[in-house]
Order: structure tokens, then sequence, then C-alpha cells
């Protein structure tokens, strides 16, 4: 065996020690996370990057904001080019007040794709969380990224999880933040890839329950300048894909699968700040190889509109992303805010619309 994988092995090993050590500390004494006055509902997952946390936080935004609540968004902003100390609010909820460099890609993304939800950035999200009740009246908060994030005390655990990654190893053998025992501690599992087969192990080996199914589509691509109208792309035209992101493939496939013949691909790492050389070959690339226009994400977009794109011909395509059953989840989530005996909140301040109790309590039945 080479001595590489030996190291990495045993690195592995104790990096996913040491994690679960930690979230031992955590539990031992729950007095040592920090709580908001509002609930917390947390988005997160196991692997680093590509499982589409961004895309479910906007989702349950919107959920919540049909519910009647007032959600806010509380973010670290990783990638940011200017930290400042305290809390940077991207969005009051009716206009973005951040640019890229202040806010991070997602924030900055999240920040014009929903009205009515303020944006913070920030590394303390408990002080981000104060001010969102204290300036904007937020009704329950939105930890994206929060499944490692143990300082803040949450309401809802939800774990973003494919079939991959119960394939998966630590850091740095793997692409695992946690080893795999850490998804007990989630209230619910959304599956991203392989429902049958990673909710049959999630349920088995660890209890994780309920569990349910996340669909991904994607919707007609939109100029990521101007107006950012529709463009409209016929089945079949040739088209040149640009990313900077953790999953390229994911979206490869999807650009793929919506009848477009790709003539080329390039690929950035993720996050990758694009720059005046970086669009100079894309549009090379793109004209080489003969396409009527670039594709890109909205993620990409927002990193990609800072530069002068001259006559480029680019847009986003939008991912549309959705959690089935949709009504038996959201009233899941909102029936385990209301009834969480460590929850703040009172059955006065979150009434629900009434679902049968066996929907609520076995949301798998309606997945079948």
């Amino acid at each position: 065996m080479a001595v590489m994988p030996v190291v990495e092995a045993g690195l592995s090993s104790a990096y996913g020690a040491a994690a679960a050590w930690r979230r031992a500390w955590y539990a031992r004494d729950p007095s040592r996370r920090r709580r908001l006055t509002r609930p917390v509902i947390s988005i997160g997952n196991l692997r680093i990057g590509g499982t589409g946390k961004t895309p479910i936080v906007d989702y349950i935004a919107r959920l919540l904001l049909k519910r009647g609540e007032r959600p806010a968004v509380l973010t670290r902003g990783y990638g940011r080019r200017v930290v400042r100390d305290g809390v940077m609010v991207v969005s009051d909820g009716t206009a973005v007040l951040a640019d890229l460099d202040l806010a991070g890609d997602e924030p900055l993304m999240l920040a014009r794709a929903l009205s009515g939800v303020p944006i913070l950035v920030g590394a303390d999200r408990y002080l981000s969380g104060c001010l969102a009740e204290r300036r904007f009246g937020a009704t329950v908060h939105l930890l994206d990224d929060g499944f490692q994030h143990l300082e803040l005390a949450r309401d809802v655990d939800l774990l973003l999880v494919s079939e991959d990654d119960l394939q998966d190893r630590p850091l740095p053998a793997g692409r695992l933040r946690e080893g795999l025992a850490a998804a007990a501690a989630a209230d619910a599992a959304l599956i991203t890839a392989g429902y049958d087969t990673a909710a049959e192990r999630l349920g088995r080996a660890f209890g994780v329950a309920p569990v349910f199914r996340v669909t991904r589509s994607i919707g007609a691509p939109r100029r990521i300048v101007g107006a950012r109208d529709t463009v409209v792309v016929p089945t079949a035209s040739r088209v040149f894909v640009v990313t900077g992101i953790a999953r390229p493939d994911r979206f490869v496939a999807d650009v793929s699968s919506a009848g477009w013949d790709i003539s080329g691909i390039m690929e950035f790492r993720d996050h990758h700040r694009f720059g005046a050389r970086d669009v100079k070959r894309i549009a090379a690339a793109s004209r080489a190889a003969g396409s009527a226009i670039v594709l890109t994400t909205e993620k990409d977009a927002v990193r990609l509109v800072v530069c002068e794109l001259g006559d480029l011909p680019i847009a986003a395509v939008p991912l549309v992303v959705g959690v089935e059953p949709p009504d038996v989840f959201g009233d899941w989530l909102l029936e385990r805010l209301r009834t969480n005996p460590q929850s703040p909140r009172s059955s006065a301040e979150a009434p629900l619309k009434r679902r049968p109790a066996e929907a609520i309590r076995n949301p798998q039945s309606a997945i079948r």
C-alpha cells in the first residue's frame, strides 16, 4: 500500500474524531450555544461545497414568506474580499446594499433573487440575528451553511445529503467535514440525489427521519446585464458553458438535458473572480467552438457581471429547486418550530394550517 493513502486515512480518522468531539462538547451542555429570541432553521451539509445549499435557502425563504413569516438569512459570506467587523447588511429586503467584494457571491445572489428577505453577512451569526430581529423584525432566521456552526442554537437542523456523500470519508481522504455519524443530529434530511438508497441508509444507520426529496430543474436563461430579461435559446442551439462552482458536472448535465448542444466547456475553481483576461479567453473559445451563446450559472453571473463583457452573448441559467412533497414539508417545518420545546416561539405566534397528523409524522408516505 502506498504511503500517501495510509497517511491520508490516518489524518481523515483524526479529523473525523476531532469534529465528533467538538459536536459532543456542545451537546453535553446546551448552554454553550447562544440562542436568539426568534427561532433558527439551519440548512447545511456534511460535504464541502456543491450540494445546493443556496438554492434551498432561497426556496425555504419563499416558503416562509408565503406562510406569513418574515425570514432573514444569516450567512458568513465566504469569498468576500473586504471583511469588516460586525455585520454587513447585504439586503434590507427591498434593496441590495453591498457589492461583490463586501458580500460574497452567494449572499449577493440571494439578495438579488429574494424580495422581502434581509440578507446579513458576518462571522458572528448571533450578532447578525440580533440585528435582523431589532432592525427588520425577523420572525425566523435561516442559518446558511449552519450544520457545523454549533455556536448558535437552532430549532430545526436540515441536512442536505446525496447518495455519494454516504460513500465518502472526512477530509483529507474525502470531502466530508464530519463523519457520517453526525447525520444523526439532523432533524430532517433533504436528499439531493439517490433518494431511495440514501433515505433507507439514513433511517437505518442513523435514525434520521423525516426524509424529503429535493427536485431540481432549470429555468429560461436570462441576460446577466441590463434588465436581465429572458433570452430565447432554441433547442439544439450550440452553447458554450462556463462555470466556477464546486460541482460543474451537475450544471453541465442540466444544460445537456435541456436539449442544447454543448460545443465547449470552460471550468474555473469555485468562487473564482473573473477578470478581463478570463472574458477574452471565454469569448475566443466560444467563437472557435461556433457557439451561439455562452451559458453560465447564476452564482457565476454575479462575478462575471462586474467585468467588461463587451458584445459577448452570455446568459445565466437559473436553477429551480423544490422539496417534495411541498405541502407536507412546509407543514412539518412550521409544526416543528411551533412544537419544539426549546423554541422561543409560542403556538400563538405561529398559527398553522393543519394537515393530517400522519402526513406530518411520516412525509415519506406522501413522496411515494
